[in-house]
């Protein structure tokens, strides 16, 4: 499990729009923008839980936000319908396809994940499994 994960952004309003559509089909809500202390930035989070929290949000460092080779956020759904919802609000907002949804028996006989990047390029799963 997680605490809270952060996405660097350029286009923070782009970004917030993107993960909005997402996160909204995952089960987050917004959080409160007077929660959130650090460089500007939107955050989400489940309904009546503080955590975990999930960010895009300029770097810390004031540098430019870029992608990380070879990273990926993963997010554990609870249906194979999740994975397709998550997945195709990604793709009408601006994501780039990765694999689209579909049984991936090479990770597990059960595994139903999709993969795409976010409009800056980050790389994100949506994954469905027994255990999850």
């Amino acid at each position: 499990m997680y605490s809270h994960i952060i996405v660097g952004a350029r286009d923070l309003e782009r970004l917030a729009r993107f993960y909005g559509a997402v996160l909204t089909e995952l089960g987050l809500v917004p959080m409160p923008d007077e929660e959130d202390t650090g460089p500007p930035g939107k955050g989400w989070q489940l309904p009546g839980k503080r955590w975990p929290q999930f960010f895009v949000q300029q770097p810390f460092n004031g540098q430019p936000a870029s992608p990380g080779n070879g990273n990926q956020v993963s997010f554990a759904c609870v249906s194979r319908d999740q994975v397709d919802a998550a997945w195709a609000a990604a793709m009408a907002h601006g994501g780039s396809d990765e694999g689209a949804p579909g049984i991936r028996r090479h990770y597990a006989p059960d595994y139903y994940g999709a993969y795409c990047r976010d409009p800056e390029g980050n790389k994100l799963c949506f994954v469905c499994a027994e255990g999850l």
